[in-house]
């Protein structure tokens, strides 16, 4: 007889999530480029609302942060659910429609939720290649089975920055059966300008198997408060709405959001901002080619830079810590020779880069 419980097998094999870090190894605080959060911070409209009843439970249908979501995106609110930051969501995707048996598919190089969403139900996660640190149409298509229930896609995708148009995204779901649930994850979207949207949203509002999600953590500055929500069809928000917390949102993060998804002048503004800074970023960084960097496409508020020189990874990583940056080091999900930077203020990208060429001349 066992002496004390035992965690099913599949929980067992979970290799739980790891935060971008914000301090150094001897624990002093650091500037944290490590989580996409972004630099500005929130919408001052946001700031203003979170004067809220703490002793009060929350709308457990957050009906009114729904209504406002759904009129900035044209959406039925009916057809939309909140969670507990997107993770929740994603999690709970995967809880809803794959168990023990069945695969949960998505490709190298994306969000590391996806293992665990897969782990945590029973499923088996199934990995495609990627396209050059991207995710490759063809390549998840070739590996959809009869035990294939749900599909991940990070879109922009989350460590590379690299992004599916709307023709490769219709094309997957084309060739999907309609039994198989398509989840597009949109974290970083509102981070692409307006013409270049991949068309999911619409997807999700004409299929019964293709279920969107967002985040207020990104551009919306909200990372604290973990607000997240999801639109599809009517059957797949009811799964999600059985399973999920009966109060995932509080009520300062209901009040906020609400302001904050109001408030698309500073979403703008956001846009505007990464769209430069990451610009100026790629620029100092292409330069430094003939020392072996290579910072990939990015539509989001960061960029992953591979190094293939003297200069490593792990090297730059500690540098930057010892000049007061804490960036994020990728060797958990295979990328030892990569680090994601986030898009920071004009000065901090200007001192990032300064001191990676530093590094990178002292190297030679």
């Amino acid at each position: 007889m066992a002496d004390a419980p035992t965690p099913k097998p599949w929980i067992d094999a979970i290799h739980a999530y790891v935060p971008g870090k914000s301090t150094g190894a001897d624990g002093r605080p650091l500037i944290k480029l490590s989580a996409n959060e972004n630099p500005l911070g929130c919408s001052p409209a946001a700031l203003a609302a979170r004067a809220v009843e703490p002793q009060r439970y929350p709308d457990p249908d957050s009906t009114a942060l729904r209504a406002a979501i759904a009129q900035v995106h044209g959406l039925n609110p009916a057809r939309v659910v909140m969670g507990t930051g997107s993770d929740e969501l994603l999690n709970l995707a995967a809880q809803g429609y794959a168990g023990v048996g069945d695969e949960v598919l998505f490709s190298r190089f994306s969000f590391s939720v996806y293992d665990i969403a897969a782990r945590r139900c029973g499923a088996t996660p199934v990995v495609a290649p990627d396209a050059d640190f991207g995710a490759d149409v063809d390549a998840l298509l070739a590996l959809v089975s009869e035990r294939t229930r749900v599909v991940f896609i990070a879109n922009p995708n989350n460590p590379t920055g690299s992004f599916l148009p709307r023709g490769e995204i219709a094309r997957l779901h084309a060739a999907l059966p309609a039994d198989v649930l398509l989840v597009v994850d949109q974290a970083y979207a509102e981070y692409l300008a307006p013409e270049d949207d991949d068309g999911a949203l619409a997807l999700a509002e004409a299929h019964g198997n293709v279920l969107v999600t967002r985040t207020f953590s990104k551009i919306y500055g909200l990372a604290g408060e973990r607000i997240g929500w999801a639109t599809g069809a009517p059957g797949l928000i009811a799964t999600l709405n059985r399973i999920r917390g009966p109060f995932n949102v509080s009520n300062t993060g209901q009040a906020m959001a609400e302001a904050a998804v109001a408030d698309q002048a500073f979403v703008t503004h956001a846009r505007d901002h990464n769209r430069a800074e990451r610009t100026r970023f790629v620029a100092a960084l292409e330069a430094l080619g003939n020392h072996g960097l290579r910072p990939l496409p990015s539509e989001a508020n960061f960029v992953l830079i591979l190094f293939g020189g003297a200069l490593t990874a792990e090297t730059a990583y500690n540098g930057l810590a010892e000049r007061g940056y804490i960036v994020r080091w990728l060797p958990g999900q295979g990328l030892p020779q990569a680090l994601r930077i986030t898009i920071g203020t004009a000065r901090q990208m200007g001192d990032i880069a300064a001191a990676l060429r530093e590094m990178a001349e002292a190297a030679k």
